[in-house]
C-alpha cells in the first residue's frame, strides 16, 4: 500500500513538472508572437493609430490599401527580385563551399589540417565591422562596388556552415568512406554521392541559417549598393521613411510581404532543422 501511494505521489510530481514546463514554454511563445502580431495589426492600420494606446489589436476599419501603396510608393517588386536572386546564389554556393570544406576537414588527411581548420573557425569570433572596410577597399580595388557580385562573393563562404557540415560528417562512419574508394571511387564522387546524399539535415539547417542572414541583410547591401535598381528589400525599406515623416502603416505592411518567404522556407525544412542540429554536435 505504501509503494502504491509513493508511486502515485512520484506520478503526480512528473505530471506537475510536465504542465508547468509545458505553461512556461507555451508563455515564452506568446510572447514570443506578441511583436509579429503587433506588426501585422499595425500594417491594417493609419500612420496615426499605429503608436496608439492602449493598442488595438484588431483595427475597426482595416486600411487594406496599405499592401497595394507599398507596390505604387517604392519599386517593391524589384528590390524583392534583387534580394531574392542574391539569396538564392548565396544560399547555394555556402551549400557547395561549406559541404566541401567540411568533407575536407572531416574525411581527408593532409599537413596542417587541425591549425588551418581551427584558424578559419577562429574567424567567427571575429565581429565583421572589424574587418568591414578593408573588405570595402579590396572589393573597389576590384571594381565591383555598386554591383551584386561583391556580396556574392564576399558571402559565398561560411566558416559557421563548414563548422556544422564538419561535425555532421564526422557522425558518418570513417568506414563508408573506405569501403567507397576500394570500390574505385574518388574523393570528388563520395562527397557527391555518398556524403551529400545523407547530409540533408545538416544541408537544410545551413540552408536556412544562410537564406535568413543574405534575406534580412541590411549593412552589406547599405554599404556597396547605392543605386536604386540594385538595392534590396532591406535597404527599400528605409525609403518609406523621409527627412519630416515616417510611413509606419506601410513600413509594416512591407514587412509583412517580406516576412512571408522567410517563413516558407522555414516551414518546409523544420522537420530536418533539429535533426541537424542534434546530430551536428555528435562527435567533436
Amino acid at each position: 500500500m505504501q509503494t502504491h501511494s509513493l508511486t502515485k505521489s512520484k506520478y503526480s510530481l512528473e505530471v506537475m513538472g510536465k504542465v508547468l514546463v509545458y505553461t512556461f514554454l507555451i508563455f515564452i511563445t506568446i510572447l514570443s508572437l506578441i511583436p509579429f502580431l503587433w506588426m501585422l495589426s499595425a500594417s491594417l492600420k493609419w500612420d496615426k493609430d499605429v503608436f496608439r494606446f492602449p493598442i488595438e489589436w484588431i483595427p475597426s476599419e482595416p486600411r487594406w490599401s496599405n499592401y497595394v501603396e507599398i507596390w505604387q510608393t517604392i519599386p517593391l517588386g524589384k528590390f524583392i527580385f534583387n534580394t531574392a536572386k542574391l539569396t538564392i546564389i548565396v544560399t547555394i554556393l555556402q551549400m557547395f563551399t561549406s559541404s566541401f570544406a567540411a568533407y575536407a576537414f572531416a574525411k581527408l588527411n593532409f599537413k596542417f589540417k587541425k591549425g588551418l581548420f581551427l584558424a578559419y573557425i577562429a574567424t567567427i569570433a571575429m565581429p565583421w565591422q572589424v574587418y568591414m572596410v578593408p573588405q570595402f577597399i579590396m572589393m573597389r580595388g576590384f571594381h565591383l562596388n555598386n554591383t551584386h557580385l561583391a556580396i556574392i562573393c564576399l558571402q559565398a563562404f561560411s566558416a559557421f556552415g563548414v563548422f556544422l557540415m564538419r561535425q555532421f560528417y564526422q557522425s558518418i562512419p570513417d568506414d563508408l568512406c573506405e569501403a567507397a574508394r576500394i570500390d574505385g571511387m574518388n574523393e570528388y564522387m563520395i562527397w557527391g554521392k555518398i556524403m551529400l546524399p545523407l547530409s540533408k539535415p545538416a544541408l537544410s539547417t545551413l540552408i536556412i541559417f544562410a537564406f535568413v542572414a543574405t534575406w534580412n541583410d541590411f549593412l552589406g547591401p547599405m554599404i556597396y549598393l547605392t543605386r536604386t535598381e540594385l538595392k534590396t528589400i532591406q535597404i527599400g525599406l528605409r525609403m518609406f521613411i523621409t527627412q519630416y515623416s515616417s510611413e509606419y502603416g506601410l513600413i509594416m505592411a512591407a514587412s509583412v510581404v517580406v516576412l512571408i518567404p522567410v517563413l516558407i522556407v522555414f516551414l518546409s525544412l523544420q522537420k530536418f532543422f533539429v535533426e541537424g542540429i542534434a546530430t551536428s554536435g555528435i562527435k567533436g
